[in-house]
């Protein structure tokens, strides 16, 4: 079964950074488009940052030069790196994993930004 378990979202002040984890069970992430996507009360769900299988790698304008998406080298795992967190980055946190019409969701990790 495939599964992707996201972990460490936490409760952060403004300024402060994270790094949010979504590990692989199943399968690997060699050939999936990764995107970490996120969803605030009462918004829709965004897609924050992708990395494809090639690496090349895409943010939204919100978050450029704050965020950085990676995987490791087993690819198993992809990460969030999160720096200069604000209020607006308060929302559920999701990791997808896609190849072709089959895609892969996280439960998803909460990352509150407050002081």
């Amino acid at each position: 079964q495939l599964q992707l378990v996201e972990s460490g979202g936490a409760l952060v002040q403004p300024g402060g950074s994270l790094r949010l984890s979504c590990a692989a069970s199943g399968f690997t992430l060699d050939y999936y488009t990764i995107g970490w996507f996120r969803q605030a009360p009462g918004k829709q769900r965004e897609l924050v940052a992708r990395i494809v299988g090639g690496g090349s790698t895409n943010y939204a304008d919100s978050v450029k030069g704050r965020f950085t998406i990676s995987r490791d080298r087993a690819m198993r795992t992809s990460y969030l790196q999160m720096h200069d967190l604000k209020p607006e980055d308060t929302a559920v946190y999701y990791c997808s994993a896609r190849y072709g019409s089959e895609q892969v969701w996280g439960q998803g990790t909460q990352v509150t930004v407050s002081s």
